[in-house]
């Protein structure tokens, strides 16, 4: 797909009549914000003119180094479907840069830039493609969300069961819109569950995609009077909601996780780079799992991944690794949940296989049983491991891991930790239902 330039852009605008443009950038959390301006101001937008204020985004900076510059990506600009065809509306992504025309560490696109550079000094391109869950709620009669599901549905179920089948359909109408190539939409699961996955691209594009297509789906469910949420666990006893990521490197126009001589067809670097997510996946989790509802999901018995382990033949591991060969041939880490920051949950994942394949990190032989039907001997003689069990775990992990540590830099490593441990004690400190049915009678 060729790349937009500046004037490319300015063309589009002119051509389909547009009036506004949204300046979009995450901050360290994942959470879009934009800057809106009409078109007059594109020219200054596009010449990276504008600023704002960084010290109103959370984990940006402080208020005495507020002034900050926005610098758009002229390939990620896009026409909202859903808006008026008349004075339309777009989008364009936004790198963010200080004052003195420095690219900002803070910024997680800048993160992933660099991870993505270092990848490109050994040979390597990242590619990614991601299978991201979500539920649809009913709003109750003041629009709030509720989490009363609209159906009673299951694992690719459709209608009349599936009532949130015509909004599934057209958040995939308006993805395709947009540019996606989207390779399948289902009902998940749980109740009110839905999936929509996406054809796989190069690691920038895909998180610039997944902070897109959460906002679509987000926006057209809202058109159908429904709510999404990317929450991993909103209800209790139920699955909840992963974003499975499959990863490959290439070099050049190959794969390099293919070797068709081997017997298992995984080239040396596919088992490095195995090698490297395992050793690192505990302080990884911290960022693919940052809430603390996070840990709700990562429990035993609702599909999803608990245990550091790696197959080619089974899907209760950790790590898996589709039988598909070839061009296909990649790894899929299935710990990852929606409400990660796409752009710093890709970072680590490939700064730590890339650490695998520079030190020859080998992955332990592969386990082919059902990890959730071993006892806890049988999985310590596998030496299998659990992930952390909750969100300080994860975080004391992380403070342990230089790898990781040096993949998201100083600045967000340090933002990220202080509200992060602040989220945990919060939640630490609350008196929540659970405690009053289990005690108030009790004690």
């Amino acid at each position: 797909m060729p790349k937009l330039t500046a004037d490319d852009v300015k063309a589009l605008c002119k051509e389909h009549n547009v009036k506004f443009i949204r300046l979009q950038f995450t901050d360290i959390f994942g959470v879009l914000k934009n800057v809106a301006i009409t078109v007059e101001q594109l020219d200054k937008a596009l010449n990276n003119e504008l600023m704002f204020d960084g010290s109103s985004i959370e984990g940006f900076v402080r208020i005495e180094e507020s002034d900050m510059y926005l610098h758009p990506d002229p390939n990620t600009f896009q026409i909202f479907p859903w808006k008026p065809r008349e004075g339309a509306t777009a989008r364009l992504i936004c790198d963010i840069y200080n004052s003195d025309g420095t690219p900002f560490i803070g910024d997680p696109r800048y993160v992933l830039r660099r991870a993505i550079a270092e990848a490109e000094q050994m040979g390597f391109s990242m590619n990614v493609g991601p299978e991201a869950e979500f539920f649809l709620f009913h709003v109750d009669a003041e629009g709030r969300p509720t989490t009363i599901t609209h159906d009673r549905a299951g694992y690719f179920d459709l209608t009349p069961v599936d009532l949130g089948e015509d909004a599934r359909r057209d958040m995939v109408l308006v993805l395709e819109e947009m540019g996606f190539e989207v390779e399948a939409s289902h009902h998940e699961v749980a109740p009110g569950q839905h999936e929509i996955d996406f054809k796989y691209s190069d690691a920038l594009d895909v998180a610039d995609k997944i902070v897109t297509f959460k906002f679509v789906v987000r926006t057209i469910a809202q058109r159908h009077g429904l709510h999404a949420t990317f929450m991993p666990k909103p209800i209790y006893g139920i699955a909840g909601s992963g974003m499975h990521m499959n990863q490959s490197l290439m070099k050049g126009d190959e794969n390099a996780f293919y070797d068709p001589s081997t017997s298992n067809q995984l080239s040396e670097t596919a088992l490095y780079y195995v090698g490297g997510l395992m050793k690192h996946v505990n302080a990884i989790t911290a960022i693919t799992n940052p809430t603390v509802n996070s840990y709700k999901r990562l429990v035993a018995g609702y599909e999803a991944p608990v245990y550091v382990a790696w197959s080619a033949q089974n899907r209760s591991p950790l790590i898996r690794i589709p039988a598909k060969r070839g061009m296909s041939t990649r790894i899929e880490l299935r710990s990852p949940d929606p409400s990660c920051n796409p752009y710093l949950a890709l970072a680590v994942c490939l700064q730590a296989g890339l650490d695998g394949i520079k030190n020859k990190i080998a992955p332990p032989p592969p386990c082919d049983r059902n990890i959730y039907e071993m006892t806890e001997k049988e999985r310590e003689q596998w030496g299998i491991t659990c992930l952390p069990q909750d969100l300080h775990e994860a975080l004391e992990e992380l403070k342990k891991d230089d790898v990781i540590i040096n993949a998201l830099g100083p600045h967000v490593f340090n933002r990220f930790v202080e509200a992060k441990t602040i989220e945990w004690d919060r939640y630490r400190m609350q008196v929540h239902p659970w405690e009053l049915d289990e005690y108030l009678t009790k004690f």
